[in-house]
């Protein structure tokens, strides 16, 4: 408690009951969280100075303590309040700035000795609990430089990140993620390259690849036909530009003026010899 012996003993004077104790320790974690008092009341004055210590009307009112103090590196400006309901004594501190308050209610007989208010070594009872109170409830963020609270947290998630990937990596028995790192992709074969082309007509239908495909195209089966573009048109059935150029199409009838001939191979009618016929 570095300093609070000090301090205490410059205004031992001026304490006359357990809440004047308790104010005077709270004062000390301002200072100690990078904060001067420069004065009492609420409103500024053209006399307010920058110190460590309390000003000489700290204690006056016993009902109500007002007291302004202000960052030593910035232009933060804090309005402390505590105020004595029964045995307890409610802090409130505000940010003029932001309008950020926070709050703290301390029981005072649970952290001061009455009796003993002149003697620094005695009057304090669990110290090191107030102290944690006033820290943690009263400065949750005023007694921080603006970002570092966001630094530290970032820091932290970076130094918990490191430690759990260290720890992943030292495990024999960890199974790996189905989602590789970035950086360590598989290389997966070409599923068109055997033994791996097994199903390739379904994988690719109209064979672009130089595959059968699945899908028959009369023009891009690969058996030999004539010469004829469907999108020239068919004389007397389709004009040219009709069919789109690669299109598919598939013939409706016979191509050309002349139908060729019966082929060797057709079945005769019924009773082709038949003279009577």
């Amino acid at each position: 408690m570095a300093g609070l012996e000090v301090l205490y003993t410059c205004v031992a004077g001026s304490v006359g009951c357990p809440q004047d104790a308790v104010v005077c320790f709270v004062h000390w974690e301002m200072i100690k969280n990078g904060f001067r008092c420069v004065g009492s009341g609420d409103e500024p004055r053209s006399s307010d100075k920058k110190s460590e210590l309390l000003p000489a009307d700290w204690s006056s009112n016993k009902e109500l303590y007002s007291l302004r103090y202000r960052a030593t590196d910035s232009d933060t400006h804090l309005l402390l309040k505590a105020i004595t309901v029964d045995s307890a004594i409610i802090f409130n501190l505000m940010n003029s700035s932001t309008q950020q308050v926070s709050d703290l209610t301390v029981n005072v007989s649970d952290h001061v000795n009455a009796d003993q208010l002149q003697t620094f070594d005695s009057v304090f009872k669990d110290a090191v609990s107030l102290s944690e109170k006033v820290r943690t409830q009263l400065l949750p963020s005023q007694g921080r430089q603006p970002g570092q609270k966001a630094e530290r947290s970032s820091q932290r998630m970076e130094e918990e990140e490191a430690q759990r990937r260290r720890e992943e990596d030292s495990d024999p028995l960890r199974i790996p993620g189905r989602h590789p790192r970035q950086g360590t992709q598989p290389h997966w074969p070409d599923p068109m390259v055997p033994p791996f082309a097994a199903g390739g007509a379904d994988l690719d239908p109209f064979g672009s690849r130089g595959g059968g495909g699945m899908i028959v195209d009369p023009l891009r089966s690969g058996y030999p036909r004539s010469g004829f573009v469907p999108s020239s048109g068919i004389p007397d059935i389709l004009p040219p530009g009709a069919v789109p150029p690669g299109a598919r199409f598939d013939p409706f009838g016979p191509v050309g003026r002349h139908r060729p001939g019966p082929d060797p191979d057709h079945m005769p009618p019924p009773g082709y010899d038949d003279m009577f016929m």
